[in-house]
């Protein structure tokens, strides 16, 4: 009775003795998940390889095994592998991508709103602005108690200048007012104007028959006053700025509209804000201009909308939104969150038949209620990877998979599997593959 039981231990040992003679030989066995293991090959023959590679850089070569450039050992390319799995994509267990919460979508004509909504704030319109400035030397005698941010009607007066010069002038000019030299009393009077004197001032001294050398400055327009460069007891030169005044009956709304909706908006187009301040309500402007500058923290271009600001109830920094009207239009649509954008293209992940998966290069247009135009590189009807497509991604470039170009069919491709496809690897790429690698054949060993 020992006799079997001895034999199944010796079998035993022996099984165990050639597993460690495997693994400190740094052999792995593992069956690849897609079943593509290459059955057609003839049990104990030689496999032509090609040429020998990293499946983690699959674009890089070498002519025999060893390291490569990732200090990673290369793998055989088999000349059969092609036959073997001429279908294009990668497989993946349908098992698998249940567990990973895999979702798909359909590309399918549809209509895509054409509204557009941006983030907006008011401004002050910096085209109704009025510079103040002293036509002459003099001293500050009184600035009537103004400061900036002080809001002020049309003709409120500035602040009072005391003006030297200017009595010597009026004097003069009231002496030859007495000639009765009409010639001379218009020539008198010019010079007065080319002093810098206004008409109301020459016509007070007419009036008066007095010299005034202390000058009212009025503001000649309503507003906020923006700059106030003056105070009392100090002195001015001519041609210095006193203040500046913003007009308020008028205000810009600056909208942010995102960098690939800027061919949307139309000069000229009505366009109705929302603002925070007065929920419930809308107003209505006109979109004057669309700045040539993009604003490149944020990728956004900036339109300006001019609205009436009655009663001065729209302030400069009120937040809001702005919505630019129109109508629907046809495209083929899938998912936003389906679209892989790298900077240099965009990719969709394919659901191929039979839990195959390529990526397709595709050319994207306008987005709008999470769904984003398609305008080439897919088909109506195709179905596509809207949740989990990231990891589908990294394993077909780890397999070496080629992307479908725009205007390709679903056979194979040229263009590379991946945006990482000969890059240094990612966190992603050097995650394990879902895909085992296929068995070496005996060259490779």
């Amino acid at each position: 009775m020992n006799a079997p039981r001895n034999k199944r231990v010796g079998i035993a040992m022996g099984a165990l003795l050639l597993l460690g003679i495997g693994v400190g030989a740094g052999v792995v066995i593992a069956p690849r998940l897609d079943g593509a293991a290459n059955e057609n090959a003839e049990e104990g023959g030689e496999r032509e390889i090609l040429y020998w590679y990293d499946p983690m850089v699959p674009n890089e070569r070498y002519p025999g095994p060893g390291k490569s450039s990732m200090n990673m050992d290369t793998i055989p390319k088999y000349a059969d592998e092609g036959a073997t799995n001429a279908a294009p994509g990668v497989r993946i267990d349908p098992a698998l991508t249940h567990n990973l919460g895999v979702r798909y979508a359909t590309a399918r004509r549809g209509d895509l709103e054409g509204d557009l909504s941006a983030t907006a704030a008011v401004d002050y319109n910096e085209r109704d602005i009025a510079v103040v400035q002293s036509r002459a030397d003099g001293f500050v005698q009184r600035v009537y108690n103004r400061a900036p941010g002080d809001v002020i009607a049309a003709g409120s007066p500035l602040v009072d200048l005391l003006i030297p010069s200017w009595g010597g002038a009026q004097t003069e000019y009231l002496a030859v007012r007495r000639t009765g030299n009409t010639a001379l009393i218009e020539a008198a009077r010019q010079r007065l104007v080319l002093l810098g004197m206004s008409e109301s001032l020459i016509a007070s001294v007419e009036r008066s028959g007095r010299a005034r050398t202390t000058i009212t400055v009025s503001t000649p327009t309503g507003g906020v006053i923006k700059t106030l460069g003056v105070r009392a007891g100090m002195s001015v030169t001519q041609g210095m700025t006193l203040a500046e005044i913003n007009g308020l009956a008028t205000v810009w709304v600056n909208a942010a509209i995102p960098e690939t909706l800027a061919s949307q908006p139309r000069v000229g187009q009505s366009v109705e804000v929302a603002l925070a301040a007065f929920p419930g309500e809308r107003f209505t402007g006109r979109l004057t201009a669309l700045l040539p500058e993009l604003v490149g923290d944020s990728r956004t271009v900036t339109g300006r909308i001019e609205l009436a600001n009655r009663g001065g109830r729209l302030r400069p920094g009120m937040f809001g939104r702005i919505n630019f009207g129109g109508g629907s239009t046809s495209a083929l649509l899938v998912p936003t969150e389906a679209v892989i954008r790298t900077g240099e293209r965009d990719i969709v992940m394919l659901a191929l038949p039979e839990g195959r998966y390529q990526p397709a290069e595709v050319r994207i247009g306008r987005e709008a209620g999470g769904q984003t135009e398609i305008l080439a590189g897919l088909r109506d009807g195709e179905r596509v990877v809207a949740s989990g497509q990231f990891l589908i991604d990294s394993e077909a470039s780890l397999s070496g998979v080629t992307a479908r170009p725009i205007g390709g069919t679903s056979g194979p491709a040229r263009a590379p599997a991946s945006p990482t496809a000969g890059r240094p690897a990612t966190a992603a790429q050097t995650a394990p593959s879902m895909v085992a690698p296929a068995p070496r054949g005996r060259s490779g060993q």
